[in-house]
Formats: C-alpha cells, structure tokens, sequence
C-alpha cells in the first residue's frame, strides 16, 4: 500500500521499549511524526533519530510528537534508545505489519535480509489524516527534516 497525502493513517498497535502497547488512537487529537528505520545502531539510522533527539524542541514548539519504528526487537529497541539517550518512544514492528500497512517495507535489503523498515517518513493530523509522506528507496539518504517541519506549521 501507497499512502497518499489526504488518506487515513492505517491503525497499528505494537510494543514500545517497555513492553507496553503504543496504538495510533493513543496520539488522537495530536500531531504525530512517525519514522520507519531499518536497523537499530546504524549509522544512517541513529544519525536520523539523533537529529530528531537533538531538535526535539522545534517539534515540541510544532504541537508534534514523534515515534520511531523499526522491525528490532523490544529488547534491542530498548538498548538503543538508553545509549543514544533518545527522548521519545521507540516501536517494534517485529511483525511487520505496520511497515507493511505504511509501504514501508523492503522485499529484500541488505546482506540478504527481507521484511525490513524503509527509512520512511510521515506526519499524521490530530484528525488521524496522513499530511505529510516520504518513502525513501535508498536507506543512506534522511528524511527532509524541512518538509516535515513545514507541514507541521501549517497544521498549526
């Protein structure tokens, strides 16, 4: 699936790096930025979550929260978030089935892996409604920071 500016974001209920279940309806009535990652502790991914970390101001001054999602366990999720000292939450799409929902998902990567999280980007309306969409094909690259923010203005 494809989403598109303007579509329902796809409802998903996975586990953060406490064991507790995180759900799209939990972030009703917020702005929310979700970002798809492939792996835990590589480079382009902890520089990509630690940008997010070090500029979570601007997106605190924007009315958004932020989540990570990547298919690592918990237990992996976990790890990462306390040494990169990130400030919000981590989810494990263990499954899939979010990054599947999101098209955001490899067929094959890397080494030989499948199934894994493209380096996605997305910004979901208090309504639940996708305002912003970004599906990268090469994991090296980062997501545009500036069109995430700039969307998110004008959701204010």
């Amino acid at each position: 699936m494809n989403l598109k500016i303007g579509d329902k974001a796809p409802h998903f209920k996975l586990y953060n790096t406490e064991k507790k279940e995180v759900s799209l309806s939990d972030y009703n009535g917020k702005n929310l930025v979700l970002l798809f990652y492939p792996f835990a502790f590589s480079g382009t991914c902890t520089a990509e979550l630690c940008t997010m970390r070090d500029n979570r101001a601007i997106y605190n001054n924007l009315n958004a929260e932020i989540l990570g999602i990547s298919n690592d366990s918990v237990f992996t999720q976990k790890r990462y978030k306390e040494e990169q000292k990130l400030n919000f939450e981590l989810l494990s799409d263990f499954n899939k089935e979010t990054s599947k929902d999101y098209g955001s998902l490899y067929d094959n990567f890397i080494f030989g892996t499948r199934g894994v999280s493209k380096r996605s980007a997305f910004v979901i309306d208090k309504d639940g409604i996708v305002r912003y969409a970004e599906v990268l094909e090469n994991a090296s690259e980062q997501p545009s920071y500036t069109g995430i923010q700039e969307c998110l203005k004008q959701l204010q």
